[in-house]
């Protein structure tokens, strides 16, 4: 059989994994407000079902089918949320790629630092708007480096580099919420510089990376 008309899967890039992300982020959101919406509902994985498009129940005889579908649909809605978090449901003494990276590390380093500055100031200061989005971007930010550095295989590249723009989405969130404690007054002088510089640094890093990345992607790619 003739090779000539044989056409090599397209590898895809950064742009390709962005759109799929943001789609499957789109559907989990809906998915998880119709779960809200219908959760007491009698009929609830059926309006679930219908909502994301999954299948419509059209005979008993294909009931067991479309239950089959609907725990796929489920499954795939979370897809993206289980591929972060898988890591941290394994054996403590397994090794993933993204632990023994300097920018996890220091990512992660710098959570550990984070909290235990946080713990020391005043509760007002601990339930404050910025303070919870400051500890939720960096715990976010963490999240998303460990799935773009878990590996380097040549058809993931382009998502490892969606997700470090996850991640550099989530340190500026973090910066904007520490210049909002440190305008109003509620952190030290020290404690807000060394948060601050701490967020520049892995900031920096992610940039980095995000170069070599994308140098990477082009030298194999074109």
């Amino acid at each position: 059989m003739s090779d000539e008309n044989y056409q090599p899967e397209k590898v895809w890039d950064e742009y390709d994994w962005e759109r799929f992300l943001q789609e499957q982020e789109r559907r989990t959101e809906k998915y998880m407000e119709l779960i809200e919406k219908y959760m007491n509902h009698p009929d609830r994985d059926a309006i679930i079902a219908r909502e994301m498009g999954w299948t419509h129940l059209q005979s008993e005889d294909e009931e067991e089918d479309w239950e089959e579908e609907v725990e796929a649909g489920f499954e795939a809605a979370n897809a993206i949320e289980d591929y972060e978090v898988e890591e941290d449901n394994e054996c403590a003494e397994e090794t993933f790629d993204f632990e023994k990276n300097p920018l996890y590390q220091n990512a992660l380093a710098f959570a550990s630092e984070l909290d235990q500055v946080l713990s020391k100031t005043p509760t007002a200061v601990q339930e404050h708007p910025a303070t919870i989005a400051l500890e939720t971007e960096t715990t976010l930010a963490a999240a998303k480096l460990a799935a773009a550095l878990n590996n380097d295989e040549l058809d993931e590249l382009g998502m490892s580099i969606a997700y470090l723009k996850r991640a550099l989405r989530a340190i500026t969130s973090g910066l904007d919420a520490v210049m909002q404690l440190g305008n109003a007054r509620l952190l030290k002088e020290a404690d807000f510089q060394k948060i601050r510089d701490r967020l520049f640094q892995i900031r920096d890093g992610v940039v980095s990376e995000m170069g070599e990345m994308r140098s990477e992607f082009r030298r194999r790619h074109g």
